[in-house]
């Protein structure tokens, strides 16, 4: 019977646990800008709709990067994402808003070939002459985000837009997964 208990306490602790860092990784990526000068503003690749259109997640990171790039921190804005599910290129579409938003195409360079976080950074560091890059990324997902990409530039900080409420919880939830999942790899 002491197995039962001790798997009965397990089952009701995992969820509690998964849950708690769900809600952590959403507070910690709640901050603000960093100060100073920065070389490049990456924004993390997000789906983009059937239509070609970006979805919510990938529009709202592309609009934080470009108020960071108005606001002066960096003086370029790396678009990342290869094709998912629906083309276009998630870059391409997020340079196309970022371009309707006032950004000249000489503040804009595309890496449309990654399909990861992890590809991200290595293919972002790859065509950018950046070393220190503010990662523009959902909350939940800023510090993955800031680690991985800490492993190809000489800096990395990272900004996390906020979404919904079910998207961020349910996002939250598969973080933590990810994270594990990083962590196992040795990717962060």
């Amino acid at each position: 019977m002491a197995w039962r208990d001790t798997l009965g306490r397990l089952l009701a602790v995992v969820p509690l646990g998964w849950g708690l860092s769900a809600v952590g990784l959403d507070v910690l990526g709640d901050r603000p800008p960093p100060d100073g000068q920065w070389d490049a503003i990456v924004v993390a690749g997000c789906r983009v709709r059937p239509d070609g259109t970006p979805s919510e997640a990938l529009k709202r990171r592309t609009e934080l990067a470009v108020s960071l790039w108005q606001a002066g921190v960096a003086p370029q804005i790396i678009l990342t994402g290869g094709v998912g599910t629906h083309p276009p290129a998630e870059a391409t579409v997020a340079a196309q808003h970022a371009a309707s938003l006032g950004v000249p195409a000489a503040a804009l360079v595309v890496e449309d070939r990654s399909v990861s976080t992890e590809q991200n950074a290595a293919y972002a560091a790859a065509i950018s002459q950046a070393s220190r890059v503010v990662v523009v990324t959902d909350r939940y997902h800023v510090l993955r985000a800031e680690r991985v990409f800490a492993r190809h530039f000489d800096a990395a900080t990272g900004v996390g837009s906020k979404s919904p409420g079910p998207i961020r919880i349910r996002g939250a939830l598969r973080e933590v997964a990810a994270l594990g999942w990083y962590a196992v790899r040795g990717r962060l």
